[in-house]
């Protein structure tokens, strides 16, 4: 279903304006969609902090054990005076588990579409971290971006790509991003990625819909955000949450159902809806050792090192990318 109408025209900055245009794109599309990377304005960012807390939730709790628990293992792998550039870093609590188990680094480079965010969680790290240079930058990490002179000369680069947001991306963007990740960090970078694994489908689906409904809430932030940048006219009383595993896919799903037929106008645009008819806001891919290694090889890096909770929920993984690599 294609955008009915173009009701007026709006002038946006160039963050907003590439807000607009992916709404626009994914609602015009046949299978309507938004990019997961908009749900974290400040209140998506919260509210997503709040998801990490609930008990059904578990892969921040598991990341978080192994970190406390194998950092020093993991820690290995950082080279004395190394710069690590932590991607979509949004809050720091697992940076400073990895920072404290590598006193060796010389510089953290903190990276997020945020730029407030990213700007408030360095400023909070910093005193706890005295002799670290911490150099922020507001960026979409899965693009190529300019690291800070500091850190591109550190003598060893390691990338940080924790909270399985690999599994976000479609098989085809997280090559890219580890790709993009290449070019920006340079041959013989190491790189350190959290990812969920596969698991039974009842564990997957309660941590996606958790009883106090903050997955729901954070999900239909997404529109909340769209009326308000953009322009939208949302009822959100109109649309839910639908989170579910795809086991054919290894993935979790991640809709927002219009509960009627109705025409909603954001960026300018009126688009139509079905009953029942969704936006497809998120997928999280769930991995298995051998198929992330598998996915890093085909672009470049070779596995490095895994390390997973006592029950083999989640896992860490290492890669590294050869000095005679052309990136």
């Amino acid at each position: 279903m294609v955008a009915l109408a173009r009701t007026q025209s709006f002038a946006y900055d160039a963050e907003t304006s590439a807000f607009a245009a992916d709404v626009i794109t994914g609602l015009s599309a046949q299978r309507k969609r938004v990019p997961p990377k908009y749900f974290y304005d400040e209140k998506g960012s919260e509210l997503f902090e709040r998801i990490t807390e609930q008990p059904e939730y578990y892969p921040t709790r598991c990341e978080m054990s192994i970190l406390r628990e194998q950092g020093a293992d993991i820690a290995k792998l950082i080279a004395p005076g190394a710069a690590l550039t932590e991607f979509g870093s949004g809050s720091n609590q697992k940076a400073r588990i990895l920072l404290a188990a590598a006193p060796q680094l010389a510089v953290y480079v903190p990276v997020d579409i945020c730029g407030p965010m990213v700007e408030q969680e360095a400023a909070e790290l910093a005193p706890d971290f005295p002799a670290l240079k911490v150099l922020p930058v507001a960026a979409d990490f899965t693009q190529t971006f300019a690291l800070p002179q500091e850190a591109a000369d550190a003598p060893a680069r390691v990338g940080f790509f924790p909270g399985s947001t690999i599994g976000n991306l479609e098989p085809h963007e997280a090559a890219s991003f580890l790709r993009n990740a290449a070019k920006t960090l340079g041959s013989g970078a190491r790189m350190i990625i959290g990812a969920d694994l596969v698991k039974d489908s009842e564990t997957l689906n309660a941590a996606y819909n958790d009883a106090a409904g903050f997955t729901e809430k954070f999900n239909l932030n997404l529109l909340t955000r769209i009326n308000r940048e953009l322009g939208g006219t949302f009822d959100l009383s109109t649309f839910e949450h639908h989170a579910f595993y795809n086991r054919e896919r290894q993935r979790i799903e991640m809709h927002l159902a219009s509960t009627r037929r109705q025409k909603v106008k954001a960026a300018g645009e009126t688009f139509e809806f079905r009953a029942g008819e969704t936006i497809h806001t998120e997928n999280s891919y769930k991995h298995t050792p051998d198929s992330l290694a598998a996915l890093a090889r085909g672009v470049g890096w070779e596995p490095a090192g895994v390390w997973t909770d006592a029950e083999r929920r989640f896992s860490i993984q290492a890669f590294s990318l050869p000095k005679t690599a052309k990136v």
